[in-house]
């Protein structure tokens, strides 16, 4: 079982990261870390557990989060491979309870869990409540990513076959990966949030709309390399909730009321019915009233 630990400039936290992983109940793993360019004390604050036979430590000059990690898969020599950000941490029975589930079926090619969101200081907010889906999840997937990046173990055939983390991608790297990985596994989860995940201040509105764009080229990627892998109906789901998504973020974050309005519509030119993005129009039309009486 190989652990991947991508980090970049986290010394404060990817030993409580590493720490996690060395406490985990399933004891056969390997930790292979790789510094994407770190400018801080990294390596030196990774020295306690740089000796343990189990650990390994990689430099590269700074490539991104997608060649770190694709870095970190080649050098596994597990069956199985998990991916750890180093600013988040494991619940210790994360292993113990999710490799089991790939044991059991030669049809599943990742498991996945719920998520634990803790701040800064690693106060505990809340467990993440969406809705979580088992087997052939390539449509619910591509209506919205439902899987936290960290919960994940991954088959290593799944790389062998399909290929890593695409690096000509900024963001949603994973969200890219679940997808193609979908096309030819099963997925199952564990309903226990058995990853802790970091939030930062402003994270959640850091870039929305970037990512939002970035999401719709992974999107718009999917279709056309695996036509069919989803039924036209999934497909337009897919699109109008993107769509209402997105301009809810433009609406409340840059305060565009046409251009959200525009979004919207454009939801219903894929799903006429689709009650999220009627609703958007008459909160937006509300909005935008009150706004104009300040």
């Amino acid at each position: 079982m190989s652990i991947v630990i991508a980090t970049y400039n986290m010394a404060a936290y990817v030993p409580l990261a590493v720490k996690s992983v060395l406490d985990q109940i399933y004891k056969n793993i390997e930790v292979i870390i790789v510094d994407d360019g770190s400018t801080d004390d990294t390596r030196d604050a990774l020295k306690t557990y740089l000796s343990d036979p189990r650990v390994r430590y990689f430099f590269q000059e700074n490539k991104g989060q997608a060649a770190a990690k694709n870095y970190g898969v080649r050098e596994s020599q597990g069956e199985y491979v998990a991916f750890l950000d180093g600013d988040d941490m494991w619940d210790p029975e994360k292993l113990d309870l999710q490799i089991p589930l790939l044991l059991q079926s030669e049809a599943v090619g990742l498991v996945y869990s719920r998520v634990l969101y803790i701040d800064e200081t690693g106060k505990e907010l809340r467990v993440a409540d969406n809705e979580l889906f088992r087997g052939r999840v390539s449509g619910p997937l591509l209506i919205r990513n439902f899987i936290g990046f960290g919960t994940c173990v991954v088959k290593k055939e799944c790389f062998d076959r399909l290929g890593g983390f695409e690096e000509r991608i900024h963001m949603g790297i994973d969200y890219e990966l679940w997808l193609r990985f979908s096309t030819r596994y099963e997925f199952d989860y564990v309903d226990l949030p058995l990853l802790r995940y970091r939030l930062w201040p402003g994270q959640m509105s850091k870039n929305v709309r970037g990512r939002y764009l970035n999401g719709i080229e992974i999107m718009k990627k999917f279709l056309q390399e695996f036509p069919g892998a989803v039924d036209k109906d999934t497909e337009n789901e897919a699109w109008a909730h993107t769509y209402v998504g997105f301009g809810q973020c433009v609406q409340t974050i840059d305060r565009q009321f046409g251009q959200a309005m525009k979004l919207y519509l454009r939801a219903l030119g894929h799903k006429p019915g689709y009650l999220p993005a009627w609703k958007a129009i008459i909160m937006a039309i509300l909005d935008l009233e009150k706004h104009v009486a300040l």
